[in-house]
């Protein structure tokens, strides 16, 4: 499932956060649960949420009914670095 969940993320999802400044980074997928990083514009962003429940998540258990459901991993330090470059 891993590889079916990284092609979904390659061909229709990061395509379209990347038109927005964002991306996101595959962390893991474990017994239908996937693990998501949102990065770029995503990081931080107040609709970063939405983002995840109503596109990224929605997509996911479209093209994969395996899917239970899918977190984001949120490194706090990491989301401040990304703020600091903008």
């Amino acid at each position: 499932m891993l590889e079916e969940v990284r092609k979904v993320i390659e061909k229709d999802i990061r395509p379209l956060l990347e038109m927005q400044g964002g991306s996101i980074e595959l962390e893991s997928v474990d017994d239908g649960v996937v693990k998501v990083r949102l990065t770029g514009a995503c990081a931080g962003c107040p609709m970063s949420q939405f983002t995840l429940v109503n596109f990224v998540a929605a997509t996911l258990k479209d093209k994969i009914p395996a899917v239970k459901e899918v977190l984001a991993v949120d490194d706090t330090k990491a989301r401040f670095e990304e703020l600091l470059k903008r």
